[in-house]
């Protein structure tokens, strides 16, 4: 019996900002989207209970990670991702590209896939588009990356073009292999991933080509690697207005709170990025007024809350001192509530643009939002 199909609605459009929602076998994702990140299976230092709580519709697995340790097929002999993990909504996997060339030792990569050993224990994998979507089927999660190759800018264009021109023949191997697991019949989406660096005309190519492919969604990949923001945003510009209308669009691996807000102003639908888990992890917190570093002394007798405003406990029902002082006895309470706290501003955020869409006031509230992170975190004691 086939589930009901993998779907994209576009609700309204503000400019380019895009309010949408995504249909798939675990639930409504509605967009623009921010995914928090749980590489292991595990988004660090939450219950999955806290992360739905924040108001996250979907979480991203990492596919290289998982294929090393427990392995896909472990997680589908005991039923799948949304099993292991506790998670019953959606779920999207990346392909494990962009980490084998960021981590894994000794890759050799050519026309069939790339070789390459574990970062763990020295294994030796063979990763190929095929594998790729197979071991992200066994996962069993609801969207799907083609396997592509990521490289580091600046890069020369002829080296740009190259990896450009096997993301895209990749992509045709990634869709027919989707399609002999039955992706489509289970509800599963699968996205072409645009490729091009920062050379205008390689996106505009790419994005072309992979819009004749039928896939479920489209991503825009290979920025966030060290380029400086207006170059991203530059490419941003230039690729959305080619990608299909129809379908959502990814920016993966992105980013700020000012990369979300401007990335969704150019038309971006989906977003996922370590940086809020990470950051709260090593005493930084996310507010409507900008960045806190909770290590700074000024913190140490501050009774404020981080945000009284808000409905996050992390935020409102403990003191700056307080967070000061767990952050620098080194507790593992400081990584749990600063992550629950930069979740809860990052889907904060990206309600308050999904509502600003609707109402056809994008733009008020992107310079409101814009102009509270200039005010700053202004102590009033």
């Amino acid at each position: 019996m086939s589930a009901e199909p993998f779907s994209f609605k576009l609700l309204k459009t503000d400019g380019m900002a895009r309010r949408g929602e995504i249909k798939t076998p675990h639930g409504i994702v509605n967009t623009p989207a921010f995914m928090p990140v749980g590489t292991q299976a595990t988004v660090k230092a939450m219950y999955p209970g806290q992360v739905r709580e924040t108001g996250a519709d979907v979480v991203l697995g990492n596919t290289y990670h998982l294929m090393l340790r427990p392995t896909a097929e472990r997680v589908a002999r005991l039923g799948g991702l949304h099993t292991f993990m506790n998670w019953p909504h959606t779920i999207l996997t990346d392909s494990g590209g962009f980490q084998v060339m960021s981590l894994a030792q000794l890759r050799k990569l050519d026309e069939d896939g790339v070789r390459f050993q574990s970062h763990i224990d020295g294994a030796k994998y063979h990763l190929t588009p095929e594998r790729s979507v197979e071991i992200q089927g066994l996962l069993g999660s609801d969207i799907q990356m083609q396997l592509d190759e990521c490289i580091k800018l600046p890069s020369p264009r002829e080296e740009v073009e190259r990896a450009m021109e096997l993301s895209l023949r990749w992509a045709e191997r990634s869709r027919t292999q989707f399609e002999t697991m039955g992706g489509p019949s289970k509800g599963q989406g699968l996205y072409g991933i645009v490729q091009g660096g920062d050379v205008p005309d390689l996106r505009v190519r790419s994005a072309e080509e992979l819009s004749k492919m039928p896939f479920e969604g489209y991503s825009v990949g290979g920025l966030a690697v060290g380029e400086p923001q207006d170059v991203m945003l530059r490419m941003l510009e230039i690729t959305t207005p080619v990608m299909p209308v129809d379908k959502p669009r990814y920016l993966m691996g992105v980013g700020t709170p000012d990369d979300l807000l401007e990335s969704v102003k150019r038309g971006i639908d989906q977003f996922d990025c370590v940086m809020p888990t990470r950051a709260g992890r090593h005493g930084l917190a996310y507010t409507r007024f900008g960045k806190v570093n909770l290590k700074n002394a000024r913190h140490m007798d501050d009774p404020r809350p981080l945000d009284e405003e808000t409905d996050c406990p992390a935020s409102s029902d403990y003191s700056r001192a307080y967070l000061h002082h767990l952050v620098r006895a080194g507790e593992g309470l400081a990584a749990m509530l600063l992550t629950w706290n930069n979740l809860s501003y990052y889907q904060t955020l990206m309600k308050g643009m999904r509502n600003a869409i609707e109402a056809g006031t994008f733009e008020d509230f992107y310079q409101k939002t814009k102009a509270d992170w200039a005010r700053g975190d202004i102590a009033t004691l």
